[in-house]
């Protein structure tokens, strides 16, 4: 038998391992065929969402076996369990994706209580979809056991008439479809070769937003969110994943040593240069509220209003994650904003160095155009923005890369629900100069707070998506593009003033000024505040319901718990 170089004296397995009284708890691990050199060693949780729901989760059980090998080679002993994940591509547009952000919720809790009912001492967690990533970096931050987050990698792209496409091509093929210009058989041959392999939506969607912020925040290795999901090299990530977590627990350092405002500020920064998704703004937030740190959406879009667009990725974009991938990946964004001074290089990470001292030796390479320099940027100011005004007094959030006009006058065109709307756009029974409100869709009034890709896009695959604006309480997909604006605070159910729009009122989006306001008078809207009643949903019981009592607003996260601020014990020091 090896000798057993931990001391258990002060780790949470001590609790299922250690002593006497302790004999009926190990007799469960011998049934596992664990050895008694096992039962002694740093029990590591191996975290994954796996599941057969979707390709962005398929090839995680197989990574798993990896991160446990490294593990072992670190002398601890990996205990791998799954959880949930709900799949926006495949929820999207229906009531499924009501489920979708509880879902990431749900997946920090299960993790926390699997991790504290069985007292394991790490935890490397590993996520494929939207809202996975965040549910698992949510749950390091909140069990504060020493944790190493790995991304199962993105998808690699399709090929249809010649170009690479990506499954917003075929959420856009429908509105071309429903517009009379795209044939059966080219709509039935798009979708058949549009997601050719494992792995999460290729472009600069929330995955791989999140998947960046991930490498930038500190909790994943340098380089190793880039490979796509099919290839072997993720495998050896994995092996270095679960070699780290174990040397993080000799050192005894936790998330939130790594996980500090500055960090998340480096993470903000980072979606607002690669032009990431607006849901970033509902996620750092949620991530920062595990910690105890208050980090809300305007800080969110300050820091990325302020940050050069610096990566060409889809959907504003030409280029995937592949792209970047095949350019150097994550660690050249790292390296071009560190070299510009847009980044704290301080932080500590997950190798136990700082930032500054991962990216040291990172060349920038000159002979592509997927990632520009800081002094080539692609604009000025980031990819995404935040919004305030009479009709957002809690802000809003909106995704300018890519677009012509960053300001938009029109008129409301409202719906109480997303499949109104989108009825309304297969329909065509909207016009240019319509600012589609989309109500009733934010974390208490959905409940759940949906995406809204099915309509946009459809919008976009009418030729319409220059014409058009599009509002709501609910979110948009980190796939959507154009004027669309999402998260608008307070919602609608609890009477903020989207709920008290009517057809025809005249609304302003400015983007560059950070404005969004409906041009009625105060006494008008009081008047309709005063007349306005609370309307119910059909989610009454379970889950959804449950997540609807507790769910906070979108500005500071839409959380659903009290976080770190009001903790009185840290789980790993019981």
């Amino acid at each position: 038998m090896a000798e057993n170089i931990w001391d258990k004296s002060r780790l949470p397995s001590r609790h299922v391992t250690v002593g006497p009284e302790r004999a009926p708890h190990r007799s469960y691990y011998y049934a596992m065929g664990m050895t008694e050199e096992e039962i002694a060693q740093p029990l590591v949780g191996v975290a994954t969402c796996w599941n057969e729901a979707a390709p962005c989760n398929i090839a995680l059980s197989r990574q798993a076996q990896s991160v446990k090998t490294g593990v072992k080679e670190g002398r601890g002993t990996p205990r791998e369990f799954t959880t949930i994940t709900v799949t926006d591509g495949i929820a999207m547009g229906h009531q499924g994706m009501k489920s979708s952000l509880a879902s990431r919720d749900a997946i920090a809790d299960t993790v926390e209580l699997t991790i504290r009912g069985h007292c394991y001492d790490a935890l490397v967690g590993l996520a494929g979809c939207d809202k996975s990533l965040p549910g698992m970096m949510m749950a390091m931050l909140r069990l504060n056991v020493p944790s190493v987050f790995m991304y199962g990698g993105s998808i690699l792209p399709g090929r249809f008439k010649d170009r690479d496409v990506t499954v917003v091509d075929v959420f856009e093929a429908v509105g071309q479809h429903a517009a009379g210009n795209m044939s059966d058989e080219d709509l039935h041959a798009l979708e058949c070769v549009a997601c050719p392999s494992a792995g999460a939506c290729g472009g600069q969607f929330t995955a791989n937003t999140m998947a960046t912020v991930s490498e930038a925040i500190g909790l994943a290795l340098p380089g190793s969110a880039g490979a796509p999901a099919p290839y072997e090299e993720r495998d050896r990530w994995a092996v270095e994943s679960g070699k780290a977590v174990m040397e993080l627990l000799r050192r005894n350092i936790r998330p939130r040593d790594i996980v500090t405002l500055k960090a998340l500020e480096n993470a903000a920064v980072v979606v607002g240069a690669t032009g990431g998704s607006t849901n970033a703004g509902l996620h750092l937030p949620a991530i920062a509220h595990e910690a105890g740190i208050r980090f809300t959406l305007d800080d969110v879009a300050a820091i990325m209003r302020r940050t050069p667009y610096i990566a060409d990725l889809k959907p504003g974009g030409k280029y995937v994650a592949l792209d970047v991938h095949r350019v150097g990946g994550i660690p050249v964004i790292i390296k071009a904003l560190l070299d510009a001074g847009l980044l704290h290089g301080d932080c500590l990470t997950v190798t136990g160095r700082t930032l500054a001292e991962n990216h040291a030796d990172v060349v920038f390479p000159t002979d592509q155009d997927v990632i520009h320099p800081v002094s080539r940027a692609i604009t000025p100011t980031g990819g995404v923005v935040g919004l305030k005004g009479n009709l957002a007094p809690e802000g809003a959030i909106v995704k300018v890369a890519g677009m012509k006009s960053q300001r938009f006058e029109g008129t409301a065109l409202c719906f109480d629900c997303e499949e109104d709307a989108f009825k309304a756009v297969d329909q065509r029974a909207y016009k240019a100069g319509d600012v589609i409100v989309i109500r009733y869709e934010g974390p208490k009034g959905g409940p759940g707070m949906r995406e809204m890709l099915s309509t946009t896009a459809a919008i976009y695959g009418q030729g319409m998506g220059e014409a058009v604006a599009l509002i709501t309480d609910g979110r948009f997909s980190g796939a959507t593009r154009g004027f669309c604006v999402g998260h608008v605070g307070p919602e609608a159910a609890v009477g903020g003033p989207i709920a008290l729009l009517r057809d025809g009122d005249p609304i302003v989006i400015d983007a560059e000024k950070g404005s969004i306001d409906v041009l009625i008078s105060e006494d008008e809207m009081a008047r309709r505040k005063a007349a306005w009643t609370p309307r119910g949903t059909d989610y009454n019981s379970g889950a959804l319901w449950k997540y609807a009592q507790m769910v906070g607003p979108a500005h500071l996260g839409a959380v659903t718990h009290p976080g770190g601020a009001a903790e009185t014990h840290s789980y790993p020091d019981l």
